[in-house]
């Protein structure tokens, strides 16, 4: 069969049915009556509160909506119109003001005013990472800010700098994974994680932030995989064709700028080629890449799994400590 993006095709229905059976075999096991999760009226967190619904029922599904002010203008109105059409109790936490006491825009600010002396009140800023694909030059973050007059300025950040801006704004998945618990611990539920496969195997999430879940059902799943169950979910047409964002910095932000650097559809077929052992020929010719530019690909996926290793590991114990 030739390889190319049939080739993570999949059994919807049979897919749903055994992550739904997995969704109530654990909340039976611990003696939890449904499940809890955050919604951002993304492809991921869309499906997995489908699948929610499916494994428990509307009524033993619970999703918080978790806007700040540097959400996108349309993300309340995306997760809203979900769980409406889903039928799940909701509510909107407005985590500005905790983010806010917690330093998250303060610190975030000053380590870009390192880099970015005029930048202040009024500035949008992202940051973004060069393309793997087009030379194997070290990649090194930069920030785009953009001024009130709307003028953009690009400035590539310090090592301090760049560690000072995510640690900020980790803060605000930490604080969106606490009010999920928050929920769950009132409820008595499980907290259901969204990563897909992508997100999980190159450590694209925040430990203890968006990494904190009890069950993660689609982290198994390649995105074009996630899209396909969407589909067969029912999931929005509106929501299903919205790009994928990062909904974390005050200008719009695309995963592949900020982490990936190619669309999910070739990164797929790249994650599954490589760990598979398709020959890199063949997997050119199904993303139209080039043989040198599948193997930068090939390191920096390997690359990632090792700087990143360290997020899916548990707290290390001393000595093991029996259990009750």
């Amino acid at each position: 069969m030739t390889f190319g993006p049939e080739t993570l095709a999949i059994d919807e229905e049979a897919e749903v049915e055994r992550i739904t059976a997995s969704l109530r075999d654990y909340a039976a096991r611990h003696r939890r009556r449904g499940a809890v999760l955050g919604v951002s009226g993304g492809i991921d967190s869309s499906v997995v509160a489908a699948l929610c619904v499916r494994a428990f029922g509307p009524e033993r599904v619970f999703a918080v909506h978790m806007p700040e002010r540097e959400s996108s203008d349309d993300t309340l109105g995306f997760s809203t119109s979900l769980t409406e059409w889903l039928g799940v109790e909701s509510r909107v936490e407005d985590l500005t003001d905790i983010l806010t006491a917690a330093g998250a825009y303060g610190r975030r600010d000053a380590a870009i005013r390192r880099v970015l002396p005029d930048y202040g009140e009024g500035w949008k800023s992202k940051i973004v990472l060069p393309s793997v694909v087009d030379s194997d030059a070290f990649r090194i973050y930069s920030v785009v800010a953009e001024a009130p007059d709307g003028t953009r300025v690009t400035q590539r950040l310090t090592t301090e700098a760049y560690l000072e801006i995510v640690a900020a704004t980790n803060t605000k998945q930490r604080v969106r994974k606490m009010t999920e618990y928050g929920d769950a611990d009132r409820l008595n539920y499980i907290v259901a994680g969204t990563p897909n496969r992508l997100e999980y195997d190159q450590g694209f999430f925040v430990k203890l932030g968006d990494g904190a879940a009890d069950v993660k059902p689609i982290a198994h799943l390649y995105k074009s995989q996630v899209y396909a169950l969407a589909a067969h979910l029912g999931v929005p047409d509106a929501i299903r064709e919205r790009p994928s964002t990062t909904d974390t910095y005050s200008l719009e932000q695309s995963q592949e700028e900020f982490y990936f650097s190619l669309p999910y559809q070739r990164m797929d077929l790249c994650l599954y080629g490589l760990n598979h052992g398709v020959p890199v020929p063949e997997i050119a010719a199904a993303t139209g890449l080039e043989d040198e530019q599948v193997e930068r690909v090939f390191r920096d996926i390997v690359q990632k799994r090792r700087t990143t290793a360290y997020l899916h590991e548990p707290p290390v114990l001393v000595e093991p400590v029996s259990e009750v």
